[in-house]
């Protein structure tokens, strides 16, 4: 019976004159290296949007893709056909230049390189991103700020701080916030979100509002909060940084800066592709992206500070 349906099939397609097309061979093959292992990504998905920016713009090309981790054994035998490398998170100089002499044709995204800038390297406008917290917080009337961050590490064990602490800094100066004994750093976790604010709650001494650097963190410190009675935003306000999807569908959906990594991954995987099809290699440069606010349910008037205001000027 089987036999009979296919001889019948193959028939049809004989008189519709059917010719079956073959599979599109790639182009090339670019190396995505990653210096997140894929526990980490899973628990930060900021490199993981990352990712998938670069790897859906490269899959619509029909460039082939080769994950790679920055501790792979062998891991400069990886790249004997590889027309392209784009590199994401934070590098040494050192192994950027061991990339180099294995392929020409490299973008580092999430790595800013300055003084010189001798590479092309895509990143966040972190600058502007702590200026729109601090000046949201301000005109909610909040003046005791607080600041939960994360410290990163690279493959040679080169400790990297959080941009974003100068820039808060300032600009909670400019305002003459009190910003000091609020600031608490450690990794981009749930876990250290939570401790952090475990910490802060214990000290009895909490500020109006907290900015927290990643979601992750943003979530434990929710938790924390929560588990203390402390209610968000009646108590103390609080926003974080890149935007996951989850965080409009927390407890409460968090007041949050997004952070464009998608499209970070996107515009990497376009200019590695583009200086492929010229046959040359991306010019030294620095190309910075702008966040943006999202306002939701976590930040709120420090009433407290509005009633005293109104109480001095009766």
């Amino acid at each position: 019976m089987l036999r009979k349906i296919q001889k019948t099939v193959l028939e049809a397609a004989k008189q519709l004159q059917y010719v079956v097309k073959p599979k599109k061979s790639p182009k090339a093959t670019f190396a995505i290296i990653q210096w997140y292992s894929i526990q980490e990504e899973i628990c930060d998905p900021y490199y993981l949007a990352l990712r998938q920016g670069v790897e859906n713009f490269l899959k619509s090309q029909q460039i082939a893709v080769k994950r790679i981790f920055s501790d792979d054994i062998n891991l400069f035998e990886s790249f004997y056909d590889v027309s392209g490398i784009i590199c994401l998170g934070k590098f040494s100089i050192e192994y950027i230049r061991k990339l180099k002499n294995s392929c020409k044709n490299l973008v580092l995204l999430d790595m800013d390189l300055v003084n010189p800038c001798s590479e092309a390297c895509i990143v966040l406008d972190f600058d502007d991103a702590m200026k729109q917290v601090v000046d949201y917080f301000h005109i909610l009337g909040h003046k005791k700020i607080g600041f939960l961050g994360g410290i990163e590490q690279s493959d040679d064990n080169h400790t990297y701080f959080d941009v974003r602490r100068s820039s808060f800094e300032k600009y909670c100066q400019n305002y003459q916030m009190e910003y000091q004994k609020y600031i608490r750093e450690d990794k981009f976790t749930s876990e250290s979100g939570y401790q952090m604010m475990i910490e802060m709650i214990q000290s009895n001494d909490l500020p109006d509002a907290i900015f927290a650097a990643s979601d992750p963190i943003a979530i434990g410190a929710l938790r924390a909060l929560l588990d203390s009675k402390i209610k968000v935003p009646e108590d103390i306000s609080i926003m974080e940084f890149d935007n996951i999807e989850a965080t409009n569908f927390t407890s409460l959906p968090l007041t949050t800066i997004h952070a464009p990594a998608y499209e970070m991954g996107q515009l990497g995987a376009k200019l590695l592709y583009y200086s492929y099809l010229n046959n040359s290699c991306p010019n030294p440069m620095r190309i910075q992206l702008p966040c943006y606010l999202i306002e939701r349910e976590s930040c709120s008037e420090n009433k407290k500070r509005i009633f005293k205001f109104l109480l001095s000027n009766c």
